[in-house]
């Protein structure tokens, strides 16, 4: 089914949300530092020194960095595009959760010692605490994803949380943290270890998206909730949704899964790679000990930069920045009139990936990117890959139930394909692995989103979502896919189809 309807009403309305991600650059925005000059700035080679301000940022923000030995503080700057902001929040603005007992990993032969979960809230919980949808976030995001009396600035996810909206505060409980593995308040590499009194750096272990939901399942024990209402997530996040309803079937009431996948592309691999390869090669991250000193800000622009290019899609940037040039002074044309091309960003759409590059590097901790994307690359749901890593199903301990029944359930189930939902004409080879894998979600409904332009977790791993949900014997899988042009981007940004979809499904 599409929900497309809307989509290029939608664009040409050109929302400026209250929440931006990533401040945007467009020909009528200022432009960054690092992008405001030719690669020389009088006239061709011969006639002077070439000069490369977009290098120059690089080595003026390591002196800054060198003289303050601290990180800035966030600083906010004007935009014209739709993008959310991602800013580190004050640890006074969020609740943390201590869990003092040892926690076991999957990669891992030693268990955390503890570890601290940060979380926000919204809404009032039921007595009966029955109305509580978990938000799990994407890979660099914080667990303010609305709003709060504690931090009123907008959150990542604003106009999707509050009353009235697709999650609805006057009906349901709220909760968003921030992953273990991360820097926003949550125990990662930045945090101090117990043994040592300094921070983990790469002595960190290597965490998987179930551990992740473990630890927030840990903390809706503390919480006293015993069945979610719904777990929902999008991007890295809809991993964590399928991987809380896989884990604890009989805690989860519905899982809404967007812009997501059970199994990890290579070409995601990939993409995440290189942007690791380009952080870990900036002489700055040190092996991951960089904490007494500057961190790896080049390599965290760079990072950034390849990142955005997967979060957005071609036919945007061409709605958007065309092969617009950026404005020059006339003093920067060749002595015969034709306008000097530049090394440094020129386009439109360079100076906006400098921009986004430079807003992000220094918010976001460079060895938890390297753990939080390395997790998504781990996350794989097929039933051998789930059996390698010894991961089992927690199912109810009541005498009347053995988890045994949930399989044999499955077995002789009616297809919940249909013509307007057929089966996959050419299955991926290992979408029946994926089926077996995805078994014990089996009796949790399941709403799956995708976005036609989305080139990270593409169109096609969402319909093999939906497939093997089915095939796996679930009969209440909502599938839909967005048109639109915003790429991956699309749950951050199309309040009009996602936030209806999510209505829909949760209502």
């Amino acid at each position: 089914m599409s929900l497309s309807s809307a989509s290029r009403t939608l664009l040409r309305a050109r929302p400026t949300p209250s929440f931006r991600r990533l401040a945007s650059v467009t020909s009528s925005a200022r432009p960054s530092a690092a992008s405001c000059a030719q690669p020389n700035t009088s006239g061709p080679s011969s006639l002077g020194q070439p000069h490369f301000p977009c290098v120059d940022a690089h080595k003026a923000r390591e002196s800054r960095l060198t003289a303050s030995r601290r990180i800035p503080e966030n600083e906010e700057e004007p935009g014209t595009g739709p993008e959310p902001s991602y800013a580190r929040p004050n640890p006074t603005t969020y609740h943390v959760y201590h869990h003092a007992e040892p926690f076991p990993l999957v990669y891992y032969p030693k268990p955390l010692p503890s570890f601290d979960i940060a979380y926000e809230t919204w809404g009032t919980l039921s007595p009966q605490k029955d109305n509580v949808i978990l938000i799990h976030t994407g890979l660099s995001a914080s667990s303010h994803a609305a709003s709060t009396p504690l931090n009123p600035a907008p959150g990542w996810w604003e106009k999707f949380i509050g009353p009235g909206k697709p999650l609805d505060t006057n009906t349901h409980f709220i909760i968003c943290t921030n992953v273990i593995g991360g820097c926003y308040g949550s125990t990662g590499p930045s945090s101090i270890e117990p043994e040592t009194g300094k921070p983990w750096a790469t002595r960190f272990p290597v965490v998987s998206i179930f551990d992740m939901v473990k630890a927030q399942f840990h903390l809706l024990d503390h919480l006293g909730v015993k069945k979610l209402y719904a777990s929902v997530g999008c991007s890295m996040g809809a991993m964590q949704s399928l991987a809380a309803g896989w884990l604890f079937p009989s805690r989860v009431g519905k899982i809404v899964s967007i812009s997501g996948t059970a199994r990890s592309s290579p070409s995601a691999v990939a993409m995440r790679f290189a942007q690791r390869s380009v952080l870990m090669a900036d002489p700055n991250w040190n092996s991951g000990f960089y904490y007494d000193g500057v961190p790896p800000h080049t390599g965290m622009k760079l990072a950034r930069q390849i990142a955005t290019i997967t979060y957005r899609s071609g036919p945007e940037w061409d709605l958007r920045f065309g092969r617009q040039l950026r404005p020059t002074p006339l003093s920067t044309d060749a002595g015969n009139g034709v306008r000097t091309p530049a090394l440094c960003p020129d386009f439109l759409i360079e100076t906006y990936l400098d921009h986004q590059g430079e807003q992000f590097c220094l918010k976001y901790d460079a060895n938890s990117l390297l753990y939080v994307s390395k997790a998504m690359d781990l996350f794989d749901m097929t039933a051998p890959a789930l059996k390698e890593l010894r991961l089992s199903p927690s199912y109810p301990t009541t005498p009347e139930f053995h988890p045994d029944s949930v399989v044999e359930s499955v077995l002789p189930h009616k297809t919940s394909h249909s013509k307007s939902h057929p089966p996959p004409v050419n299955p991926p080879p290992h979408l029946n692995d994926l089926a077996e894998g995805l078994k014990p979600l089996s009796q949790i409904p399941t709403l799956v989103l995708g976005v036609q332009s989305d080139i990270l977790f593409t169109v096609e791993q969402q319909r093999e979502v939906a497939d093997a949900l089915r095939m796996g014997g679930n009969e209440n899988v909502s599938y839909y896919e967005l048109g639109g042009v915003w790429g991956h981007d699309t749950f951050l940004i199309d309040l009009l189809n996602v936030g209806g979809a999510i209505r829909g499904f949760l209502s």
